[in-house]
């Protein structure tokens, strides 16, 4: 079974509000299986338009990603994300190698 991912590209607004979104969402997200692959750190556009922070959360399949995303306390939390930063998330399915 392929593994879902939840991806943001965030441009963050309010620095300090938004450490708030991050401490409250990572207990959420690990409920759900996340593993942290990304989650700022150096990064470069060599082509087209992005924000200036990029995440990628691994789940175990792309329901669990789903499941996390519309979880209604991930939600709760997400407002704080909205309110102090611009996003694009994205839940993407993974590559079944064996498919």
């Amino acid at each position: 079974m392929p593994k879902g991912y939840i991806i943001g590209h965030i441009t963050v607004k309010d620095p300090e509000a938004y450490k708030e979104y991050v401490e409250k969402d990572t207990p959420l997200l690990k409920a759900f299986g996340a593993k942290f692959l990304v989650r700022g750190g150096q990064s470069e556009t060599p082509e087209g338009a992005a924000q200036t922070r990029h995440v990628v959360f691994e789940f175990p399949s792309y329901e669990a990603a789903k499941a996390a995303y519309y979880d209604p306390d991930y939600q709760a939390v997400a407002e704080i994300r909205r309110r102090t930063a611009e996003s694009t998330i994205i839940l993407v399915e993974g590559h079944d190698e064996d498919g």
